[in-house]
């Protein structure tokens, strides 16, 4: 039987500011199980609630809070072994997104599966991303 685990985040997160959102919309920010972590879909929002206008910003932002949970786990984007970007206009995103991308994932490339979409949580949203990554224990 495997253990589950769910990551609960520091109150003063410098990039998440508390577990507002987690709590009010019932979800954890990442679940451990099985030797995987499965982190919920991130977007560009910053701490203080507001999102960027600028598409690259945003995408930047995602991958920063993905980032803040892989290092909360102990991990990094070596440790992706999937990532899913959904795009509400994949057309005019996926070169931004890219380029983006190319900071955070330089080596040992995780599968990637890219879906244009209708819409997200917010109207403002341009693009969400959702990891797997495998543990190191």
């Amino acid at each position: 039987m495997s253990q589950i685990e769910r990551l609960r985040l520091p109150e003063d997160d410098a990039t998440f500011g508390s577990n507002r959102i987690f709590d009010l919309f019932q979800y954890s920010p990442a679940v451990t199980a099985s030797g995987l972590v499965f982190i919920a879909g991130q977007i560009g929002l910053r701490a203080d609630g507001t999102i960027p206008e600028d598409p690259k910003e945003q995408i930047d932002v995602a991958f920063k809070r993905v980032e803040a949970v892989l290092e909360h786990l102990g991990l990094d984007f070596t440790d992706v072994v999937e990532l899913v970007s959904y795009h509400v206009d994949v057309g005019s995103q996926l070169a931004a997104f890219r380029e983006v991308k190319e900071r955070y994932i330089r080596s040992d490339f995780p599968a990637w599966t890219i879906l244009g979409i209708a819409a997200l949580a917010r109207p403002e949203l341009i693009v969400e991303i959702k990891v797997v990554a495998a543990t190191r224990k």
